[in-house]
Parts: structure tokens; C-alpha cells; sequence
């Protein structure tokens, strides 16, 4: 799943649309729930090193709130790297370069948007 399929699948899912709070990261987009404003996702582009990939430039990521016993698990696999720029405890990040399934995302994403209400 990439960055747009991801804005589509969360806009037909939640109805959320989302934001840009950052001018010096415009790339940044913050998912939240309207009625406590919550987020329950964060799609960032990061230099590829800071969730343990080797190679230049950058990538897309995911960034889900998740039950911690759940998180030790998902960071012992490939596709997935503690909460970029968020409390490792309660974040994961998730790369969306097509190494984790789509299925697998969109029910992650779930039980983050489940988690934060």
C-alpha cells in the first residue's frame, strides 16, 4: 500500500481527511478523530536509516498507536520499526514500501483507530 491508497482507503474507512499541521514538513499528514482529535495515524517520509533500512533517500511510513504487547512482536519482523519520532512503547512504524501486506495495514490500522477513541 502507498501513501494514496492509504489516503483513499482512510477517507472511505473513517471519513478523515488528512493534515498538514507542519510548514517544515509538508509531507507529513496527521489522521485524527474529529470528536476527541486523537490521532490514530501519521504518514511521514524519513531518511531511510532511521527505521533500519540501508541506502539513500527516503520513505513513506506509517506511524499506528497499538497495544505494546502487540508492538513487541510486529518489531521483530521486517516492515516495521519502533514509532519514528513517537513513544516506542505505544507507536510502531510500519514502511509502506509493499513489504507488509495490505490486508495486514488496514487491520493494524483499525486497532489503532479502535485504540485511540
Amino acid at each position: 500500500m502507498n501513501r494514496s491508497q492509504l489516503y483513499i482507503h482512510i477517507k472511505q474507512t473513517y471519513g478523515t481527511d488528512p493534515e498538514f499541521l507542519w510548514q517544515k514538513y509538508p509531507n507529513y499528514a496527521v489522521f485524527r478523530h474529529d470528536d476527541n482529535h486523537k490521532w490514530y495515524a501519521i504518514v511521514m517520509n524519513v531518511p531511510r536509516g532511521t527505521v533500519g533500512l540501508t541506502g539513500e533517500g527516503m520513505v513513506d511510513v506509517l506511524n499506528l498507536k497499538l497495544d505494546p504487547n502487540l508492538i513487541d512482536d510486529l518489531r521483530t519482523r521486517p516492515g516495521f520499526a519502533p514509532g519514528y519520532h513517537m513513544n516506542k512503547m505505544h507507536w510502531v512504524s510500519i514502511v509502506l514500501d509493499g513489504l507488509v501486506a495490505d490486508e495486514e495495514i488496514v487491520n493494524l490500522l483499525d486497532m489503532s483507530h479502535q485504540a485511540t477513541r
